[in-house]
């Protein structure tokens, strides 16, 4: 399922504080996006323990129990897990990876919130959540009555709201700070081959790696940050991550550039910098400039002449990547009277092929 809408973090816990109570709620999304650590957060604003089962790992005994028999009758016994005498938010993770015999499992307790004869306390609540087919994961398709069942919402990643919630929980520095500087790199999309890719799950493992090895207070091998680095993100990203750390040791951070108070690196050595601040200078113009030149304020006009200056000056260091800075994609564009203004004053840095 891909749903045409989707919601943030902070969208889909209002969602789930309004609707969840009197619907099961299923979320949507990736691998990696934060779906568990969302449910959590839910029940424990709500002031209810949570109860996970995993779907992929589950046989139709372990939700419907198993028979006992008590006089003349049977009748079954659910697991001690979820029979429970105070109410509680049941997360049913990966429920679309189970089989269809523990679908059918889940219906009355998703649709009535009961097992055979066992009724989950008033007050409880049940959510559900999987991944999406085309996320390379173990998805098998969900029945009509099941998804009839449920209210449905999808998850994306937000990179302001993570940066939020990354300072809160005092995530290491580095991966905070670069994700400021790249939001477009918390979240990429499963690749086809197997390899790791980046999600608010893989950049916590890797600022997890990184307080492990105490990076910041002592200096840890090339060798060590590139191994941490790859083992974690999408390659691309993790190329830039090792550019950006290489960075910190320079005197080249894009704020001072644009203050003027640097200049970009020039040096060959100093190339995978220069070009880890010109992606990240191309993420500040697509992030920060505004869609139509009426909505320019005083300081951004001053932003605009400096960032016109800058890729001039970048332009006489390596051509190439200051084409790509300008460079359009099919989901990052610069806005069009900005490329106006560029191909006025830089024509040959748009137009040569």
């Amino acid at each position: 399922m891909n749903l045409p809408i989707t919601v943030t973090q902070n969208d889909l816990l209002e969602i789930l504080l309004n609707v969840a109570p009197s619907r099961p709620v299923f979320i949507w999304g990736a691998p990696g996006i934060g779906k568990s650590a969302l449910v959590e957060q839910f029940a424990k604003e709500i002031g209810l323990p949570c109860v996970s089962l995993l779907g992929s790992q589950l046989a139709p005994e372990d939700i419907i129990g198993i028979p006992q028999i008590n006089d003349d009758t049977s009748e079954f016994l659910p697991p001690k897990m979820i029979a429970r005498k105070e109410p509680y938010v049941l997360f049913l993770d990966e429920l679309n990876a189970c089989s269809q015999e523990v679908q059918k499992a889940f219906y009355s307790l998703i649709h009535e919130r009961r097992i055979g004869e066992y009724h989950l306390p008033e007050g409880s609540i049940v959510v559900g959540a999987g991944n999406r087919a085309q996320d390379s994961a173990i998805v098998k398709t969900m029945s009509s009555a099941l998804i009839n069942r449920m209210f449905h919402v999808q998850m994306k990643a937000d990179a302001r709201q993570w940066i939020k919630w990354a300072q809160q929980n005092s995530l290491h520095p580095w991966v905070i700070d670069y994700i400021i500087q790249r939001p477009d790199h918390l979240f990429s999309e499963p690749p086809k081959t197997e390899e790791p890719f980046s999600t608010p799950r893989s950049w916590h493992m890797l600022s997890d790696a990184l307080t492990e090895y105490g990076t910041g207070k002592r200096e840890v091998a090339n060798e060590t940050l590139k191994m941490l680095s790859y083992a974690c993100l999408t390659p691309s990203h993790a190329g830039m991550f090792l550019a950006y750390t290489k960075n910190l040791k320079n005197d080249h951070q894009l704020d001072d550039i644009i203050a003027e108070n640097a200049k970009w690196p020039a040096k060959p050595e100093d190339r995978d910098i220069l070009y880890f601040l010109a992606q990240s200078f191309r993420a500040k113009l697509v992030t920060e400039l505004p869609k139509s030149k009426q909505d320019i304020s005083g300081n951004m006009l001053s932003f605009v002449y400096r960032a016109k200056s800058m890729l001039k000056e970048l332009s006489t260091i390596n051509f190439e990547i200051a084409q790509m800075v300008v460079a359009s994609d099919d989901t990052h564009a610069l806005p069009d009277w900005f490329m106006v203004e560029v191909i006025r004053d830089l024509p040959r840095l748009v137009n040569q092929k």
